[in-house]
């Protein structure tokens, strides 16, 4: 082998139009699967320890993180616990039978609004850095989908960052969007545009690694597979195996950062629910004083959930993204054999 893959589904094959549309599927499809869990996993945590007014949580549906502010504590809020649950299955089981099988989609809206366009960035961008990186990087094209992963994940970031800013902020408080403007002018009188990409500094030292990681490990994993299985193409399984393993990895090694970026998001919506001050904690300081409250296993909290999460999460979105990419890719080269075999009858 050379170090490139042998899938022929390159992404100059296919237009970055045709990308946005597999990896826009890709993210609908993952958040369809993957927001029942979290959704879930809410009710649990409501019902052992009650959310009250001004209290936040992160709802997390494997693609995205949202701050969610409790306005009214339970009574008022879409994660409202009817009943009692004893565990998993019996969540979901009751959920079901009293509300009806939409609720276990309650939160998609905000998953949709927010985590489709950073998909679509993100993947499109992966996919275009790493076909650009392969040509120039001809003796480490290996190392090309790490660098790619990284500088997809470091853009897609920066431009959703200032939406998920708003966004906390329209769930902290009813605002008009007059109101919201206003509170913006604000915020970057008094600390500058850098106000509007607060927390982005946790957000990039968990994801950019992970990005790396994940990508890095996929296409070895995937190169892997296909060889062992004789196989042109990735196929459904060998996408989704893929993406499952190195999602499972980056998970674990980039937790700590994640535990960070959690803390951080629910601090900074109590702050801007409760019109609290904010007294500002670098992320290395954050880390250090979780270390001293609860040792080293601080860091490394929520293991379990963010595993189960994460690793089916990554597996369907990229073997959707995949699949939708051979598809475009099988449909340009009939559009380009079709005038051709026209001629020849």
């Amino acid at each position: 082998m050379n170090g490139q893959s042998p899938v022929p589904v390159a992404s100059d094959a296919i237009t970055p139009l045709q990308q946005m549309v597999a990896s826009c599927s890709g993210a609908i499809l993952t958040s369809l699967f993957v927001t029942p869990l979290d959704v879930v996993k809410i009710r649990l945590q409501a019902q052992k320890t009650p959310f009250p007014k001004g209290k936040c949580f992160v709802y997390c549906n494997g693609l995205m993180d949202h701050i969610c502010v409790c306005q009214n504590g339970n009574s008022g809020a879409w994660y409202k616990a009817k009943g009692h649950f004893n565990g998993t299955m019996d969540a979901f089981i009751k959920i079901v039978r009293n509300e009806g099988i939409k609720s276990l989609w309650s939160g998609l809206p905000p998953t949709l609004v927010m985590a489709v366009p950073a998909t679509v960035i993100y993947f499109t961008c992966y996919d275009q850095l790493c076909a650009a990186l392969r040509v120039r990087m001809i003796n480490h094209t290996q190392e090309a989908p790490a660098l790619a992963g990284a500088l997809a994940r470091v853009g897609a970031a920066s431009v959703i960052s200032p939406l998920e800013l708003i966004r906390t902020k329209l769930q902290s408080q009813k605002l008009s969007y007059k109101e919201l403007k206003h509170c913006i002018h604000v915020a970057v009188e008094a600390d500058g545009w850098t106000s509007l990409w607060r927390g982005l500094g946790p957000t990039l030292l968990r994801d950019v690694p992970f990005s790396a990681m994940y990508w890095y490990n996929y296409e070895r994993g995937k190169r892997w597979l296909c060889e062992r299985y004789h196989s042109r193409e990735p196929t459904f399984a060998i996408a989704f195996t893929s993406g499952a393993v190195s999602g499972s990895i980056s998970a674990i090694i980039t937790l700590p950062f994640d535990v960070v970026k959690t803390r951080r998001q629910v601090e900074l919506g109590e702050i801007q629910s409760l019109n609290l001050s904010r007294q500002p904690t670098s992320t290395f300081q954050l880390m250090r004083k979780i270390v001293a409250q609860n040792g080293i296993r601080g860091l490394f909290a929520g293991f379990l959930p963010r595993l189960i999460k994460v690793a089916p999460a990554c597996a369907i979105m990229i073997s959707s993204y995949e699949t939708g990419k051979a598809f475009f890719h099988k449909h340009n080269q009939e559009r380009i054999l079709r005038p051709l075999q026209t001629s020849n009858t």
